[in-house]
Parts: structure tokens; C-alpha cells; sequence
């Protein structure tokens, strides 16, 4: 049984009737109180609350600027310091948010560094719980990692990194929902980056090929992480092939010749003996 007595009161119906009514902007005095609720939502235990219309909301508020750039920061901060929550559902939906406030042009050092201190360490790999609802730990950072990526204050190798440890990090957690697709998207979104190199485009995969070699050795079946990486790097090759999309147009890495032999060259072990 989910407990909400000791949090902050959401006003549901107020949040559906906005979302029914496509999101109007608030009087410019209620926006600070609405934006601390929004906040709390979006940490709710209860999936219909967090998930729901306040979502919707808060992010059409943030396309719309009608939430500002100093209450975006604002809202940011309290995101990365919810990275340290001790509750599964605040820390996995911190990314979602900070997505929608980095996609806007917003950066602070600190969001940077809360993340990459999290996303590697994060345990719990849960897609869906039959209580909380979606948490997406993975999909969620992956979002988050994309914009990251992309963003120009950003080293787009640092968020290449990141990825790869993410993917070699042990778990018992097999991706079954499309975990794999978004990590993959986020990854080929920074690769769009013009001032990668072509080896720093694909020297990233050493860590996962040699993580790859290291499972072989004397294991009787594949590992969870080691098959989440293989259908990560699958997808990431399908993206370079393809490209990826980019505020609605398609991007292609520009070392995705490279890139896709690099793939190959990684991957082709693991069918060894298949």
C-alpha cells in the first residue's frame, strides 16, 4: 500500500483540468507555489500522480518558457539532488525532468556531476513495478544522457564514457523494455557532435569489448548486463546506419563508417559459437 499522509498535498483535479485545457499559463505570483507542487509530482509514489497529468504539464510549461530560465535552474537543482533520494521513483524521474530543462539550452556543472555520480550506480533497473508504475532508471538517464550529449558546455567523450559504463556495470536486470533502444538513441545523439574525432567516436566501445572477452572466459551462458550491451550496440549500429533524429530531423554521426565497423568488430565475438 502506497503511503502519501506525510507529503505535500497534489491537487490532482487542478493538474487534470489544466492538461484537459491544453496547459494555460498561471498568473506570474502562483507560478513559484505551482512549480514547487509540479516538483513534489513528480516525485509521487502514486504512478497516476507522477506520471500523469502534472507531467504533461510541467513539460509543456517548460517548452512553452512559461516556466523561466532562473525557475527552471531552481527546478533543476532540486532535480540533481533527488539523484541521493532514497526512493526509487524520485531518482529515476529527476532525468526525465532535467531532460526537458537541458533540451531547453539550460546547463549547471552540479546536474552534470549528480548524474554522472548516479547513473552508473543506480541498482535498481526495474522497467515497470505493479505499484509505483513506470521508473526507467535506464531510459530515463539514457533521455537525459542524449541531451547531455548534446549540449555544447557538454564533452560529448564524457557522456560516451558514461554510457559504456553504464552498460558494463553487472545486473541481474535483463532490459525488456526498450531499456536497450533509449540508451542507444541517447548514445547516437551525442555521436552527432561535430568535434568528436574518429577515434574518439568509437574508443568508447574498449571498455564494453573487453568486458565482452572477460564473460567468455569459462561462462557457461550470457550475463544480463553483458546481453543488455549487445542489443544496446545492435540498436546503436541500426542508428548510425539509419541516423537519428534530432529536434524533428535526421542526424547521422559523422563517423558512422567508422563507427559501424567498430560495432561489428565488437559485437562479432559473442556469436562465437552460438
Amino acid at each position: 500500500m502506497i503511503k502519501t499522509d506525510d507529503r505535500p498535498p497534489i491537487d490532482a483535479a487542478r493538474w487534470l483540468h489544466l492538461y484537459e485545457n491544453d496547459c494555460p499559463a498561471p498568473a506570474a505570483a502562483e507560478l513559484p507555489a505551482l512549480a514547487t507542487e509540479l516538483a513534489e509530482a513528480l516525485r509521487h509514489p502514486d504512478p497516476d500522480i507522477r506520471d500523469g497529468a502534472p507531467h504533461v504539464v510541467l513539460r509543456t510549461w517548460i517548452r512553452r518558457d512559461v516556466i523561466d530560465k532562473p525557475l527552471r535552474a531552481r527546478l533543476g537543482t532540486v532535480m540533481a539532488d533527488r539523484f541521493d533520494d532514497p526512493e526509487i521513483q524520485a531518482r529515476t524521474f529527476a532525468p526525465l525532468v532535467l531532460d526537458m530543462i537541458v533540451g531547453r539550452g539550460d546547463f549547471d556543472p552540479a546536474w552534470l556531476a549528480a548524474f554522472r555520480r548516479w547513473f552508473p550506480a543506480e541498482t535498481d533497473l526495474r522497467g515497470y513495478d505493479p505499484e509505483l508504475g513506470w521508473l526507467h532508471a535506464v531510459a530515463h538517464g539514457a533521455d537525459l544522457l542524449g541531451a547531455f550529449g548534446l549540449h555544447p558546455e557538454v564533452d560529448p567523450k564524457d557522456m560516451l564514457a558514461l554510457a559504456a559504463e553504464r552498460l558494463v556495470v553487472p545486473t541481474d536486470e535483463v532490459f525488456a523494455q526498450q531499456e536497450d533502444d533509449r540508451l542507444a538513441q541517447g548514445v547516437a545523439r551525442t555521436l552527432t557532435r561535430p568535434e568528436l574525432s574518429e577515434a574518439e567516436a568509437v574508443g568508447w566501445l574498449d571498455a564494453i569489448e573487453a568486458d565482452f572477452a572477460a564473460g567468455r572466459r569459462g561462462a557457461p551462458t550470457v550475463a544480463a548486463h553483458t546481453s543488455n550491451a549487445m542489443r544496446t550496440l545492435r540498436m546503436l549500429y541500426l542508428l548510425a546506419d539509419t541516423g537519428v533524429r534530432i529536434d524533428g530531423a535526421p542526424a547521422r554521426p559523422p563517423h558512422a563508417e567508422t563507427l559501424k565497423r567498430r560495432l561489428t568488430e565488437v559485437l562479432a565475438p559473442t556469436f562465437q559459437g552460438a
